[in-house]
């Protein structure tokens, strides 16, 4: 048999895999599509009915996307209700907290800003309490946060909610205005903090996520790890108070779902380690040069060009979310040191390439005059020999 004859045998089959394989793709093809059908029509046969605390600008940013997949009541210290009708939102007066909670809320979003977090949660505790007790249930809301933080308002949500309230610490890394033209790829991050009174210890969520395996013979998607004392629960070992709380989580994850976002599922500890190294990092930069007053010129490159958007989107933002990023991230701190160490060594390494350069500039200069002064010797002795050889007879 020719060696033709046998490269085409060889090829052959790597026609049909390929062949079998795009077949495949098109059948999960359209089974993800069926999914995700049946996913939308289970999340729209039970919407959620989600409160938002603060209704400023980013509070309004997400109302307007939840009304169109739940019902939305709003609160805040101003007033919004012109505003929130327009969208669709119910507004209650931040005043009158019970009527706010009466609602039958299934999420409260707190939309705060990070220095008036904790005073907002003190605030409303005890219309949250009536509201539990007055619940046949005697199950309250669950409790989500927004901050570019997260240790911090996780631990302030466990210290001080009632135990009958689950928690889930977000952080959408968007707001109104890179989000304006819709979600889709931008990131969301989210940890899963408390479920039926049981903090969930993150290191083995973040785990289970990152190796796609919580699913396996032995029945981990069945169990969970409480926090600090490492005790493996099952998810049927009480009540379907643990079924129902993740079933209220995972619809208001979807609503994220739907709209595009990326999914990032993360333990604060962990948020907040990456965010000082690059979102705090990037607002620190563009307040100092935006200190600087830099601004366009007419011989502006591409890199400058970059610089001015660094330092326009951050301070769009207001200094309250730039303090907010220093103080309540217990990182902060060690960028900004880093940041001055960087810069000194920069500085240092500038100083000595100058001092290297005035060496050499020394070094020339020295070898010059050293050349002159051999020369003029050397005509001098040559005058003098001639002087010489003319006196001799």
């Amino acid at each position: 048999m020719s060696s033709s004859s046998n490269n085409y045998q060889n090829i052959q089959p790597s026609i049909g895999k390929i062949e079998q394989l795009k077949t495949k793709e098109a059948a999960l093809s359209r089974l993800l599509t069926a999914v995700r059908l049946e996913k939308l029509e289970a999340l729209r046969s039970r919407p959620l009915t989600i409160g938002i605390i603060g209704f400023g600008r980013f509070g309004q940013f997400i109302a307007k996307t939840f009304a169109e997949h739940g019902t939305v009541v709003a609160t805040s210290r101003s007033d919004y209700t012109d505003l929130a009708r327009g969208m669709g939102v119910e507004y209650i007066p931040l005043s009158n907290p019970d009527e706010f909670f009466s609602r039958d809320l299934d999420v409260v979003v707190l939309a705060t800003s990070i220095v008036s977090f904790e005073g907002t949660v003190r605030n409303l505790l005890p219309a949250l309490a009536r509201s539990i007790e007055d619940n046949e249930t005697r199950r309250g809301p669950l409790i989500v946060d927004v901050l570019s933080v997260k240790d911090y308002p996780r631990q302030i949500l466990l210290d001080l909610l009632p135990k009958e309230c689950d928690i889930l610490c977000t952080h959408p890394m968007f707001g109104p205005d890179s989000g304006k033209n819709g979600w889709h790829g931008l990131n969301f991050v989210y940890e899963r903090t408390r479920i039926d009174a049981v903090v969930l210890d993150q290191a083995m969520e973040s785990k289970k996520h990152v190796l796609h395996s919580s699913i396996d013979k032995d029945g981990d998607a069945e169990s969970f790890v409480e926090e600090g004392s490492g005790k493996i629960h099952s998810v049927h070992e009480h009540s379907e108070a643990h079924i129902e709380g993740m079933d209220r989580i995972e619809r208001f994850l979807s609503i994220w779902e739907e709209e595009g976002c990326r999914m990032v599922s993360l333990s604060c500890r962990d948020h907040d380690i990456y965010a000082a190294n690059s979102q705090f990092i990037t607002h620190l930069m563009g307040r100092i040069l935006g200190a600087q007053g830099l601004e366009p010129t007419p011989i502006d490159t591409k890199g400058f060009d970059s610089v001015l958007r660094v330092i326009d989107s951050t301070s769009a933002d207001s200094f309250d979310l730039f303090y907010g990023l220093y103080k309540y991230n217990q990182n902060s701190l060690d960028t900004i040191t880093k940041l001055r160490d960087s810069m000194d060594d920069v500085v240092k390494q500038l100083s000595m390439m100058e001092l290297d350069d005035k060496n050499k500039v020394d070094w020339v200069e020295a070898t010059k005059e050293l050349n002159a002064t051999i020369t003029q010797a050397i005509i001098k002795e040559e005058e003098e020999k001639k002087e010489c050889e003319g006196v001799l007879p």
